[in-house]
């Protein structure tokens, strides 16, 4: 169709007939796997697309197919908190766990109980909010109460739409993944270009989302799969099978194979049918989804602090496949540990190549009698994680050789040792490379300082130049030593370095864990934290002070004073300190460190002796506040229990106005004056503050 320049009216019909085609083709493509049209025709649409967009660029909207190429490069991802928690799910390994699960539904649910079995997809969980039929964010699971905006990369997913059908808002949990196809396709342009492969698509799909750089993920073939909606204001759905014909009415790409069930016998028998023909799909299964139908009796059956009582996942036997064990290889840990991994000839288990799996320890070799040169049988962990099941003593030439764990470190030459009541060989050198490179990637891990950015890669290379030593060197890192670094450049640099001078203002039980005291998880770093408040206080603790604490065990107790009682640690910390890194627990940062206000930290009020005012209520800020930014605030409101929102509306319940507060405090005033909402509580940051501080904020 040919325009004049001036023809913008018909440019416009036009390109919302071509986005309305390319929607419904997407759908029958990438949904239903039954197009209409041939490859060609898509394509022809596209460009008439792009070319009337290139023409007239006010017709570009944000929802246009065109946009799914991605946009500029992102200097990181934001924090999305969420609202409706993405928990985990319990887990059945045969039927008579389903016979379990179902007895324990039926106690609560006294109706007939319908079941909903859904395809385990191997991905990555993911949330999509729509706002008036448009897609507004898209975010990981993260820790289930707060995930990562990913939008950018959602958007260029083309099983995704942009608008729906229909101009609703609702939130909708899916599974983002890598189709076979796109993952075999990946990983030989990968093994190509001399990168690594990846281990398989989950770990692809995740990898994918997680690229700063949107068209990185646009080029990647991702999909996804919705397989739940978790908010739909206004809409009267009754159960989840309604709830998921609702999604795909919509243009939500929802699973065909999904059905319901009137009993469990029925459910079973579904999922053995299952347990061959799921290899035969395009995308990577590791089980079957039960969830209760009824959206009543869900809301009945509830939840446990970590997953739906109303739903399971049922994981599939491992596949087995027999090979040739090649080679026993050694690594180092961040503690030393020397860890045997086996390398064998490559052998496909559960849909990908594999070549190695950890052997653990050299107890564990000997117990199932693996010698180099065996057959041996290999499946994966959940179809995820190789291991070698057993060795086949009937099948040996006389050629094998057994294994024996060396005297000498594998990476510096130092003496191993093996303590006597451990299974694990040690490099006891404190200035073993593979040591200093393991402890620093723990350090900048996510679940300790959460260093974005510092990945294995710059790790490798900081220390092998002697750039860093320890963990308190990277706080003395600077930009002309960063540059130089293979793949860094510029940009690279000053983001890490950033990244870095951020993980000063972590709260102490992140310092705590990252220092990889031995015995000393999240948990007991959380616990550790919250009990001596500072580091030099639980530097001078003693055996007896530590065990005193509940949580903490004898074992633990030695190691931690073990630890701070070493020159090298007391050193450390006090280099720590000089650099500016924060050593105080810091109760906001521990509550969302926590995942939420009301976990392991929703005690800090009750610590006080006082309540928070802002538990269970939605707050909103207003204005410049002079003691703290928004960021910090909103921080502090959350983990004292409120919710913090943009805007003022019926729902609000507390109003915190700072300098220059505009629109949003005159809305809240004429929500009380009209006696719409009374009792929303307007204060000023005096008294926001005073509440903060009651509760242990140092502001």
């Amino acid at each position: 169709m040919e325009l004049r320049t001036g023809d913008a009216v018909a440019a416009r019909r036009r390109a919302e007939e071509l986005r309305e085609q390319i929607l419904y083709h997407n759908h029958r493509y990438y949904t239903l796997d039954d197009p209409e049209i041939s490859d060609a025709e898509y394509d022809r649409l596209m460009r008439e697309l792009a070319a009337l967009e290139a023409q007239f660029p006010e017709l570009v909207t944000p929802d246009s197919p065109t946009q799914r190429v991605g946009g500029a490069v992102l200097e990181g991802f934001a924090k999305v908190r969420h609202e409706i928690p993405m928990l985990s799910l319990a887990n059945a390994y045969g039927p008579d766990d389903l016979r379990e699960f179902d007895r324990r539904v039926r106690e609560v649910v006294q109706d007939p109980v319908r079941y909903v079995c859904e395809l385990k997809v191997d991905g990555l969980a993911v949330s999509l909010r729509y706002e008036q039929g448009r897609l507004v964010r898209g975010a990981t699971r993260g820790d289930g109460q707060v995930g990562e905006d990913i939008t950018a990369n959602i958007r260029t997913i083309r099983n995704v739409p942009l608008q729906l059908r229909e101009p609703v808002t609702l939130e909708v949990r899916g599974e983002a993944y890598m189709p076979k196809r796109a993952f075999e396709r990946l990983n030989r342009e990968r093994e190509q270009a001399g990168e690594p492969p990846f281990a398989n698509p989950r770990n692809a799909a995740a990898g994918s989302l997680r690229q700063l750089d949107p068209k990185v993920a646009a080029a990647r073939g991702l999909a996804v799969i919705i397989y739940n909606v978790a908010d739909a204001p206004g809409q009267r759905l009754s159960s989840h099978s309604e709830a998921l014909a609702f999604a795909s009415r919509l243009g939500l790409p929802v699973a065909a194979e999904t059905r319901v069930f009137e009993d469990i016998e029925a459910v079973i028998r579904h999922i053995e049918s299952w347990a061959t023909a799921r290899h035969e799909l395009p995308y990577a299964t590791d089980g079957m989804v039960v969830k209760v139908d009824s959206l009543s009796a869900q809301a009945a059956l509830g939840f446990t602090a970590k997953s739906p009582r109303w739903a399971i996942a049922y994981k599939y036997a491992a596949e087995q496949a027999e090979t040739v064990l090649r080679d026993i290889t050694l690594s180092v840990g961040r503690t030393g540990v020397v860890t045997p991994t086996a390398v064998f000839d490559p052998v496909v288990i559960a849909g990908t190549t594999v070549t190695r799996a950890s052997l653990h320890n050299e107890d564990l070799i000997r117990e199932r009698d693996i010698r180099v040169g065996d057959v041996i049988v290999v499946q994966k962990a959940g179809d995820i994680i190789p291991e070698v099941v057993r060795s086949l003593p009937e099948r040996r030439t006389g050629q094998e050789q057994e294994f024996r764990m060396p005297t000498a470190c594998p990476e510096c030459g130092g003496a191993l040792e093996r303590l006597p009541d451990e299974v694990a060989w040690r490099c006891v050198n404190p200035v073993c490379p593979a040591q200093i490179r393991e402890r620093i990637i723990h350090f900048a891990s996510r679940d300790a300082m959460n260093i974005e950015g510092l990945g294995e890669q710059w790790v490798a290379q900081l220390v092998d130049r002697g750039l860093i030593r320890d963990v308190a060197d990277l706080y003395h890192l600077r930009h002309e030593q960063l540059v130089p670094l293979e793949r860094m450049g510029d940009r690279l640099a000053s983001n890490l370095l950033a990244a870095i001078d951020q993980s000063k203002h972590n709260s102490l039980e992140k310092l705590l864990f990252g220092l990889g005291i031995r015995l000393v998880g999240e948990k007991a770093a959380r616990t550790l934290a919250r009990h001596f408040r500072d580091i030099d206080a639980l530097m001078a603790a003693d055996e007896a002070d530590l065990t005193a604490i509940r949580e903490i065990g004898p074992k633990m107790a030695a190691s931690v004073v073990s630890y701070f009682r070493n020159p090298d640690a007391q050193h450390l910390i006090r280099r720590l300190k000089e650099a500016g890194v924060n050593t105080r627990y810091l109760p906001s940062a521990a509550a969302l460190t926590a995942g939420t206000a009301g976990g392991a930290d929703a005690g800090e009020a009750e610590s006080t002796g006082a309540v928070s005012p802002f538990a269970g209520r939605t707050v909103v800020l207003t204005g410049t506040l002079s003691a703290l930014d928004r960021k910090r605030a909103s921080e502090w409101v959350e983990a004292l229990g409120g919710k913090v929102t943009g805007s003022v509306s019926r729902q609000t319940d507390v109003l915190v106005v700072g300098e220059k507060a505009g629109s949003k405090l005159e809305k809240a005033r004429r929500l009380v004056e009209s006696g719409e909402r009374p009792d929303l509580k307007i204060m000023d940051e005096a008294e926001f503050l005073a509440i903060l501080r009651a509760h242990g904020a140092d502001v």
